[in-house]
């Protein structure tokens, strides 16, 4: 009774600060409460500490079966809310410049449908730094990362109860056409004979940075030229936006610009893998896989 309670508080006060819900995506699975997804991000945050603790004198896992098809599965889920997402859109007739939440009929129904696999996909991608703490590689779960998968959750929960299709469509177009490279790319980085073709690492950070810029570009194109579509929200997406574009740009620079020292130089080249806004080492990891050569 006492959960119960605390639930109805939290859902009033969430319902007071932004008004009332789409009723087109009431009794969805995950949506009616946001107790779900706040309990699930704290307990990720929980599973960072305590399994960092657990691992500091313990040998890491060796997870290459697990991360193969974890990526496949990544990249299989990415392309079908791609093609699922052009379809939709296509189908509904969509304004690229600026869509409304209720002019595209059973159309808008088909997008916020996909929009809540992606809404979920980003608890499923929480995975991306369980790998880390299970292989031992604490220094790639920075802040960038962190911030960036806890904070997506919690916004695609926001989005599905309030504005689950209509202009809220271009963003997740983009980056599930992202994850479709990255996620490739990281599922054959795990396989040792085919790092030596994995040439297009650098472009996978910039495609990012592209995207969130576009993102702003398409969301403001609304502010610019209204259609019904809550300025609020626009305001906020665009300035999340700006926040990962400062961020993917500091570890772009310090990745990419650094000057290498001239011991760098003459030791064996190290190239860097990108995963949602953190590096590492092309050679040492994929998701976590430690490549024994050095050690041997």
């Amino acid at each position: 009774e006492t959960l119960k309670a605390f639930d109805r508080e939290v859902n009033a006060f969430v319902d007071y600060m932004f008004g009332p819900r789409d009723t087109r995506v009431r009794g969805w699975f995950l949506l009616d409460s946001y107790l779900p997804t706040f309990f699930l991000t704290g307990a990720y945050l929980l599973c960072i500490w305590l399994g960092n603790k657990f691992m500091k004198n313990r040998p890491p896992f060796s997870l290459r079966p697990h991360l193969i098809v974890y990526n496949l599965g990544i990249t299989l889920l990415s392309f079908y809310m791609l093609i699922e997402l052009i379809l939709a859109t296509w189908e509904g007739g969509y304004n690229l410049q600026c869509q409304n939440l209720h002019s595209a009929g059973e159309a808008d129904i088909r997008v916020a449908k996909v929009l809540w696999w992606y809404y979920f996909s980003k608890v499923i991608e929480f995975m991306d730094t369980i790998f880390f703490v299970l292989r031992k590689k604490s220094s790639q779960i920075t802040f960038l990362h962190v911030y960036h998968h806890a904070t997506m959750f919690n916004i695609w929960w926001c989005v599905l109860n309030w504005i689950p299709c209509g202009q809220s469509f271009f963003g997740p177009t983009l980056n599930s056409f992202i994850h479709v490279l990255m996620y490739s790319y990281y599922g054959l980085s795990v396989i040792p004979s085919m790092r030596k073709y994995l040439w297009w690492k650098k472009y996978l950070t910039q495609a990012q940075l592209i995207q969130f810029l576009l993102t702003i570009v398409h969301t403001l194109s609304a502010a610019v030229k209204p259609c019904g579509f809550p300025f609020g929200c626009l305001m906020f997406q665009s300035s999340y936006m700006a926040t990962l574009v400062i961020l993917f740009i500091n570890f772009y620079v310090k990745t990419y610009q650094k000057a290498p020292s001239r011991t760098a130089v003459k030791e064996t080249p190290v190239t860097t893998e990108i995963k949602n806004g953190f590096h590492k080492d092309y050679f040492a990891a994929a998701n976590g896989l430690q490549n024994n050569k050095k050690a041997q």
